[in-house]
């Protein structure tokens, strides 16, 4: 958009959403990971949506980026969606038990919201959703910083077939979110929910996050192994809107969607042009070392692994080249650019070694989540 200001046209630049991946196009790690249940805590398939659960319920899922063809989803410009699919059914819940889809946001994001102070304003967050089971469904918001939550509900109107929520949230006047890049606020879609977080009326209102309150009325979409739940076009806005005022969702280029999932999260891979080579590195005493860049700047200094097992370290040796395969990554120092690897030492490779990643599924990997 332009504006004419003195004669000369000024572009003006559209703030980002806060929701990151929203239409669910990013799926770094994997399009889909089975067995997802007790202990999967984490990130699998869509970036930034995160599975979470507590007391060890006893379903399982398939979790999945599903690629979109049809549908009022499909239809109002969404092409991907985060699938959750049960596989194993449990029909009935422990009092703690409890299933969730997360998106976590860091406290610089949520400054326009101005919460904690007198000047408060309302939160609106608006999704599509498609799942078999028809009935009531929590989401919830929690502010992590200051341990207050407040919870509303929507409702699965028809069984397996895309409808639009917008669910409108109060200002809370306490406690501010800070501003920084740690974790600020916790958007929380239940899939299910035992009796002690539906012991009282939902909290509507802010309040303390202990609260048996939480999720007062969930439907179990673990109960049987027909159900699936699926979520897509995320939008999180400041103000109360209702579904026939809330905003266009606001669709981004994929390279600045990937960019800012690789804020949180990013690997290094086998090059696509066909090449394998991607790092290049010295020896210590005790160690053989490599400097990486990060193409893209991380939210704090990321925690690196290194995944696969067709990973091989070479380095010339007389007429031939000396190899290690797997070699063991021992330590490092990374900051939010870059950082060295560590190697426990291979005696056989010098310096001046070069690191293969020999197939699509071997990597190094770099998590800055929150």
């Amino acid at each position: 958009m332009a504006i004419i200001s003195g004669g000369k046209a000024l572009r003006m630049q559209a703030k980002m959403p806060v929701i990151v991946n929203g239409d669910m196009a990013i799926s770094q790690r994997s399009t889909s990971e089975t067995g997802i249940t007790a202990g999967s805590n984490g990130y699998h398939t869509v970036d930034r949506f995160r599975f979470n659960e507590g007391a060890d319920p006893g379903a399982a899922f398939t979790m999945s980026q599903e690629t979109l063809s049809s549908g009022n989803a499909y239809v109002n410009g969404f092409n991907y969606a985060l699938k959750m699919d049960c596989t194993t059914a449990d029909g009935s819940l422990g009092g703690d038990d409890f299933i969730d889809i997360e998106q976590r946001i860091e406290k610089q994001d949520l400054v326009a919201f101005k919460k904690g102070t007198a000047n408060a304003e309302k939160f609106t967050l608006a999704f599509w959703v498609k799942a078999t089971k028809t009935g009531t469904n929590i989401v919830e918001m929690q502010d992590q910083a200051n341990d207050r939550a407040v919870s509303a509900t929507y409702t699965i109107n028809t069984t397996n077939t895309w409808e639009h929520k917008v669910v409108n949230f109060p200002a809370d006047t306490t406690g501010s979110f800070g501003n920084d890049q740690s974790l600020g606020l916790i958007l929380r879609w239940y899939l299910l929910a035992g009796a002690n977080y539906q012991a009282a009326s939902l909290q509507t209102a802010w309040g303390g996050a202990a609260t048996n309150a939480r999720a007062n009325g969930q439907v179990n979409n673990g109960d049987n192994t027909s159900n699936n739940w699926h979520l897509t076009g995320v939008q999180l806005e400041i103000g109360e809107y209702d579904s026939t005022t809330i905003p266009p969702f606001q669709h981004e280029s994929n390279e600045t969607n990937l960019d800012r999932c690789k804020r949180y999260f990013q690997r290094i891979s086998r090059p696509t042009h066909g090449g394998n080579t991607v790092l290049a590195g010295v020896n210590s005493a005790v160690n053989n070392l490599a400097m990486v860049n990060l193409p893209v700047e991380m939210r704090a200094a990321p925690s690196v692994s290194q995944t696969g097992s067709s990973i091989t370290l070479y380095s010339p040796d007389g007429g031939s080249n000396a190899s290690a395969s797997n070699p063991t990554l021992s330590a490092g120092t990374f900051g939010t650019n870059g950082g060295r690897f560590l190697w426990s030492r291979t005696g056989n490779i010098y310096a001046g070694f070069w690191v293969d990643l020999d197939n699509a599924n071997s990597f190094y990997n770099f998590d800055a989540e929150l």
